[in-house]
């Protein structure tokens, strides 16, 4: 509230002002990157990411396929076309095999992609490592879209820092929010720079309104940026309550063979931003969909894990590589995933009800 109330009294409620030059610094500073550009939501930040690789129509961009529709919309904004990669079963990121095939056969026709979008899924990193080396074979930009895993990290460094870009969102069900918002992060501080005109609707510096390039109105306005800037505060808090309730469920519900969490790779920490898990339906007895119907009887809201990319109507007969040949892993963790509420205000109370009622239901189907 201090810092709304800093901006309501500098009469600066526009898309800038102290706020959000605090806010960028602030988040910058936390993560370790040069630079930090507020806007709008993640999509918007990833939009922009691909303006300033001038991804154009005709162009291609490797993406993940185990995700929110959001991290790939952009790729259509530009009038590229996006090629789906499969996830691999440690992160349920993005497929090292996938995406070098991807890449061999990419590279046999000529047209490598302009980008690569690899998304940190449910705040769980990828396997960078191999990712960034293949991508780096083939000198192509990574995008890292970690819009769910701020505050996670791999090998030590910062969930959004190993990309050319990084973006965040700060949507309403996201680990710290600004209502809606996001930002893009880069090492590069003459495409921060250009990030920042671009999402100002690239007004060229005259006295009179004059473009030369096309822009968007895309900045986070100065009101919400202090909304960020008191949620960044309580980070570390979040994150710490968010790893309490994972190891919860964890502990209460391995003693059901038939359930898998997503586990964290090694040299890894996730910030939990969501408890999933995976149900061998034939050992469990119950189906996915009937866990998901019992939670809401009991007035209880739990999801289904992300249904692939390269399955939405939306993008039919679009490029997918599976993670082998015959094995779409993304689709199996689709098919037997849930989310479970995950929410840092929920009580243990709260908790308990959902471990009792998959508890319930194991044990009775037994």
């Amino acid at each position: 509230m201090k810092y709304i109330q800093e901006a309501f009294d500098s009469n600066w409620i526009a898309p800038l002002g102290f706020n959000v030059d605090e806010f960028e610094k602030e988040f910058a500073n936390y993560i370790g990157t040069k630079g930090a550009v507020a806007v709008s939501s993640g999509t918007a930040a990833i939009h922009l990411a691909l303006s300033l690789l001038e991804v154009k129509r005709g162009d291609t961009v490797f993406c993940s396929t185990l995700t929110f529709v959001a991290s790939a919309n952009p790729i259509l904004y530009q009038g590229a076309e996006p090629v789906f990669i499969d996830s691999e079963p440690n992160s349920w990121n993005m497929s090292p095999v996938a995406l070098k095939k991807a890449f061999e056969d990419a590279d046999r026709k000529g047209k490598l992609p302009k980008a690569v979008i690899i998304v940190q899924l449910y705040g769980q990193s990828a396997k960078m490592d191999e990712l960034q080396s293949i991508c780096n074979a083939y000198q192509v930009p990574i995008i890292e879209d970690a819009a769910e895993s701020l505050g996670s990290k791999y090998k030590g460094k910062f969930s959004g820092t190993f990309g050319e870009y990084g973006i965040f969102s700060f949507n309403g069900n996201k680990i710290i929010t600004t209502s809606g918002g996001g930002m893009l992060v880069s090492n590069h501080q003459e495409a921060i720079n250009k990030a920042r005109f671009l999402a100002t609707q690239a007004r060229d510096p005259a006295i009179h309104y004059q473009h030369s390039k096309l822009g968007f109105n895309y900045r986070l306005s100065n009101v919400l940026a202090g909304i960020g800037r008191g949620q960044l505060e309580v980070l570390d808090e979040r994150i710490r309550r968010k790893r309490e309730i994972f190891q919860t469920y964890e502990k209460e519900l391995k003693k059901f063979s038939c359930i898998s969490f997503l586990k964290e790779l090694k040299d890894s920490f996730s910030n939990r931003w969501l408890t999933t898990l995976t149900i061998n339906e034939n050992q469990a007895g119950v189906t996915v969909e009937e866990i998901l119907k019992a939670f809401e009887k009991e007035n209880i809201e739990a999801r289904p894990i992300w249904k692939p990319l390269h399955l939405q109507p939306l993008f039919k007969n679009i490029p997918y590589y599976p993670h082998h040949k015959d094995v779409s892993i993304s689709e199996k963790i689709f098919s037997t995933g849930i989310c479970l509420p995950s929410g840092t205000s929920m009580t243990e109370v709260d908790q308990n009800r959902v471990i009792n009622c998959i508890e319930r239901l194991l044990c009775h189907s037994h």
